[in-house]
């Protein structure tokens, strides 16, 4: 091989990976999924790269309700998508717990009562540094897990690879629905269904499709997302806590 073949060759080897990583740097953070015959936006996020932020309150202590509103705040600038983050009550509080800027600002909720939200296992979405997770709520206690950011909603979706033991595949309560997962340590996926399905299409989503272990579910009905990318800035009903998504510096 000619000498100068040779040192072309070897630039090309050295350069491939910061080739292949600016090539993962542009690709799209949220897309299009088909499953089951249903169609579900997906927004996947690697930690390592973006910041997973949740807001609930703007300065003037007034919840931001809105995309449009947090969008329109500082706290909001550079947002790149987001969604919202949870159950929450008429005045668009946080129904369990809530941690934000390692901030504690609701406990966790482990009583017992109707609806979704007390589908026992429910859970926790959290963020610490560069690492996300899903847990069930008790262990979650158990762990006394110090995170900068925390969510509790419920049910489970997935535990541990396993849909969670009250979902029926035989269900038939057809809903808007959205939820987080997480794929290893760094890695948080987040998915919105477009048109209304059943609690085990949209856990079997996560499970089977994105391949996260375990899963939450945030919210039906209400669910909303902000992607500039699928061209969506969903303006439903008030929202409570959001999830928000930035770039990292």
């Amino acid at each position: 091989m000619p000498y100068l073949t040779r040192i072309f060759l070897l630039i090309a080897i050295f350069m491939l990976p910061t080739s292949m990583a600016a090539a993962q740097a542009r690709e799209p953070l949220c897309r299009t999924v088909s499953h089951r015959g249903g169609e579900f936006a997906v927004c996947t996020v690697d930690l390592r790269q973006h910041q997973v932020r949740l807001f609930w309150r703007g300065a003037d202590g007034q919840a931001f309700g809105s995309f449009s509103r947090l969008l329109d705040s500082p706290e909001g600038a550079g947002l790149v998508f987001a969604m919202n983050a949870g159950m929450y009550d008429e005045a668009l509080a946080p129904v369990g717990l809530y941690v934000e800027g390692a901030q504690e600002m609701k406990r966790v909720n482990t009583a017992a009562g109707p609806g979704n939200f007390h589908m026992k296992p429910n859970g926790i979405f959290y963020v610490r540094g560069q690492q996300a997770g899903v847990m069930e709520t008790g262990r979650y206690v158990r762990q006394k897990v110090r995170a900068d950011f925390a969510t509790q909603s419920g049910p489970m979706l997935v535990i541990d690879g396993k849909i969670h033991p009250k979902i029926s595949e035989q269900g038939t309560s057809r809903k808007i629905r959205n939820g987080v997962g997480v794929r290893g340590r760094n890695v948080a996926v987040f998915a919105i269904s477009n048109q209304p399905v059943t609690f085990h299409e949209f856990a079997s989503l996560f499970r089977d499709e994105l391949g996260c272990s375990n899963a939450l579910f945030l919210d039906g009905s209400i669910s909303s997302l902000y992607s500039p990318e699928l061209n969506r800035r969903d303006g439903l009903l008030p929202l409570g806590p959001i999830i928000g998504i930035l770039p990292r510096r």
